[in-house]
């Protein structure tokens, strides 16, 4: 071999090494950049969802630290760029409402392509079973005798494009999934696993407001009040401030409810406080509500987003054998803690369920049909503040004795009826024994006259102070009254 040709061959051989060690140095680039390089967005943002008309509506994400970021819908088009932790946000807005399918873009290193996306109003709903009570569940309870179709069916006709829905799992909510698919449209298989008293919220609302609706389902199945709230939010209450809570504080907060934030939403739907009920709290609970509606508003960032739930329905807790001893005035002292909330706290409202209640279902009463539609009355009244929508039942006002007889005055946008037109039911009063007595009771424009043969003195009166009264004291509204007491609360 010549000189020349070894030199030839050598320089090769250097090309090669030099060509071998650029690429080892672009793969350790590669190796080196952060694993959420390109943009993700949580799982709540996705094919299929409804934005929230008429408020700016913030679209985030993670990126590569500095990536640039665009998003573009309905012909804006916010940047912004990831900071240094990767985290990315941007504000859409106010948008008017929509029906038309649109795409949202969303453009850096990457791009995702939403598409079926709508605009109209998005609400959050959360608690226990009766929450989580499934469509399935709803097809299966003994059919009402109902004009129209009736609502045990509705799955067979459950095809309306405008009505999506966003099942939360608590073990993927807070890991991106590439797909984008947890948004479906409320109908077949999505459906039947999604929260009844949820879709037929929607659907009253859909119907009234002629706008798309998003539902967003977060609950846990036998979940107390502790976990939905975090452990910083017990922390800084007073209420609970060097206090011990029990009850996993925070744990469903953290996988189920603060990744959902900050998604512009019109307002809460809370149905829970049969597991507090089985500890036969009181006036706890009412703490604890007000604890947890400021800490979800603030995770939200408004301290005026509507926050509505539901009275706890008649159900035997009393029959119940466990460590803590109930009686047949534990349902009832719960539902007044509920009831206190209303007066602590400002944009809240409570429909009452005790005529929703038979033995088939037990504490799992069907009827999630008219759960959610006198839940879409408050906010038909409330929130969207519609003419003419009446949203609650008699309200206890005030109480007057007049000789033997007590006459019981009531807040209400409706006259007051027997809804079976048979004599009120479910109302006793006590003299200055405090001793109760079943009491005969009339209507009489808007009060109710309370009294008794043996009560010659009345000084208090209570109604439908029972855990499994279902009085017949309604308004012609169709709404049930409220159960009270006019005795000193202990």
């Amino acid at each position: 071999m010549t000189p020349e040709q070894f030199g030839r061959r050598g320089s090769i051989r250097s090309t090669t090494r030099r060509k071998i060690l650029r690429l080892y140095i672009v793969l350790a680039l590669f190796a080196a950049l952060p694993a959420h390089a390109t943009i993700t967005l949580p799982r709540i943002l996705g094919h299929d969802m409804v934005l929230q008309r008429e408020k700016p509506v913030p679209i985030w994400g993670t990126a590569a630290p500095g990536e640039a970021v665009t998003v573009q819908f309905a012909g804006q088009h916010p940047s912004t760029k990831a900071d240094a932790a990767g985290k990315w946000q941007v504000l859409l807005k106010p948008l008017k409402a929509s029906a038309t399918p649109a795409e949202l873009m969303i453009s850096g290193s990457n791009i995702i392509r939403l598409r079926n996306v709508l605009v109209g109003e998005v609400w959050v709903c959360s608690g226990q079973s009766n929450m989580e009570y499934t469509m399935r569940k709803n097809s299966k309870v003994t059919r009402p005798d109902v004009p129209g179709p009736n609502p045990v069916d509705e799955l067979n006709y459950a095809h309306n494009p405008a009505i999506r829905i966003f099942l939360v799992n608590r073990k993927t909510l807070a890991k991106p999934d590439t797909l984008h698919r947890d948004w479906a449209v409320a109908q077949d298989s999505a459906l039947r696993s999604f929260s009844a008293a949820a879709y037929f919220f929607a659907k009253e609302l859909n119907m009234r407001l002629n706008v798309p609706v998003g539902m967003v389902s977060s609950a846990v199945p036998g979940s107390r009040i502790e976990p939905w709230v975090s452990e910083a939010a017990f922390a800084k209450d007073p209420a609970f401030v060097g206090k011990k809570v029990d009850g996993d504080p925070g744990k469903f907060w953290e996988t189920m409810v603060k990744p959902l934030a900050p998604l512009a939403v019109r307002g809460f739907l809370w149905y829970q406080g049969e597991s507090n009920c089985f500890l036969a709290e009181t006036t706890t609970y009412t703490q604890k509500m007000r604890t947890l509606i400021g800490s979800w508003r603030a995770a939200w960032g408004d301290q005026n987003l509507p926050f509505y739930y539901v009275s706890l329905a008649p159900f035997k807790y009393s029959d119940t054998h466990d460590k803590v001893v109930l009686t047949r005035e534990t349902l009832p002292r719960i539902r007044e803690a509920q009831a206190a909330v209303l007066q602590l706290v400002p944009h809240t409202g409570m429909i009452e369920t005790t005529d929703l209640a038979n033995t088939e279902g037990g504490i799992h009463p069907g009827f999630k049909w008219e759960i959610g539609r006198r839940l879409a009355l408050l906010a038909l009244a409330k929130t969207y503040q519609m003419p003419g929508v009446v949203a609650e039942g008699p309200v206890f006002h005030s109480l007057k004795v007049k000789g033997e007889v007590a006459a019981v005055s009531f807040t209400s946008a409706a006259p007051l009826v027997s809804k079976d037109g048979k004599a009120l039911t479910d109302f006793a009063i006590a003299g200055p024994d405090g001793v109760f007595v079943p009491a005969q009771a009339r209507i009489e424009g808007r009060q109710v006259l309370v009294s008794a043969p043996e009560v010659k003195q009345p000084t208090a009166v209570r109604f439908g102070w029972d855990e499994v009264a279902q009085p017949n004291l309604f308004s012609e509204a169709g709404l049930p009254a409220r159960p009270f007491r006019t005795d000193k609360t202990r």
